[in-house]
């Protein structure tokens, strides 16, 4: 549950002075404050009011352009960032897969990453033992799970995070934007894998850029723009709206 929600950031920029009007003494100051201009700060509110329920056991869908406050909305979800006003309750365990590399030491195999990558979710290392070959052959990497994970592309990472993340069972699944990277096998074992964390009560909150992921995985979607919900509603609906506002913007 997030309840009016907001945050802000500080931006921080200088800005130039004229340089025919500089003066030696000026650019001398300049230098020994380590800056070549005057340092200005600004609020940015990253999220404006922030209101939506997610049921257990709901697949949620965000939606939004560059910017709009997506993964932010899931950091704070994920109790990565404190609102500054507002309320966000989330019930039982969360795992988030926020990045492809998030969390991984590339100088290492995947293997090795699996249970750094564990632990650090909750899992001790009993159990990653037990679930180490389910994490390894629903990553489909095969034999490259014991390479450096340097060696793998993109998309590698993003199966071997998400296998990871899955495993540890969370009440809360919470992804931002690794689906999209995948291959074609892998969203279709994605998508089984929602269905099956769905029905058994799990609930996930992915951001995404795909409207076709967001029909084709979700439950419930929600269209976030400037930091604020513009739409929550079925699928093809917000779909629907979201496309139209982006061809009349053209």
């Amino acid at each position: 549950m997030v309840d009016d929600v907001w945050l802000k950031f500080q931006l921080q920029y200088y800005r130039k002075r004229n340089t025919l009007r500089r003066t030696a003494v000026t650019r001398l100051s300049s230098l020994l404050r380590g800056q070549w201009g005057e340092k200005r700060k600004d609020e940015f509110w990253a999220l404006r009011g922030v209101t939506l329920s997610v049921p257990q056991g709901e697949v949620l869908g965000l939606v939004g352009p560059n910017g709009a406050g997506k993964s932010t909305l899931l950091r704070v979800i994920a109790g990565i960032y404190a609102p500054d006003h507002g309320r966000v309750t989330v019930c039982g365990t969360v795992a988030t897969l926020l990045s492809f590399g998030a969390g991984f030491d590339l100088r290492r195999p995947g293997r090795e990453n699996i249970y750094k990558n564990a632990t650090l979710l909750g899992l001790t290392r009993e159990c990653i033992d037990d679930r180490a070959d389910a994490i390894v052959a629903m990553s489909g990497l095969g034999k490259f799970i014991d390479a450096p994970v340097m060696t793998y592309s993109a998309g590698m990472r993003a199966r071997l995070g998400f296998s990871i993340a899955v495993n540890v069972d969370p009440d809360v699944l919470l992804i931002d934007e690794v689906v999209g990277v995948g291959d074609e096998r892998f969203r279709a074992r994605v998508g089984n894998i929602f269905d099956r964390l769905a029905s058994s009560g799990r609930t996930i909150v992915f951001a995404t850029h795909s409207l076709a992921l967001l029909e084709q995985y979700c439950t419930q979607a929600v269209w976030i723009e400037e930091g604020q919900v513009r739409l929550q509603g079925a699928p093809s609906e917000v779909a629907k709206e979201y496309l139209s506002a982006a061809k009349t913007e053209e």
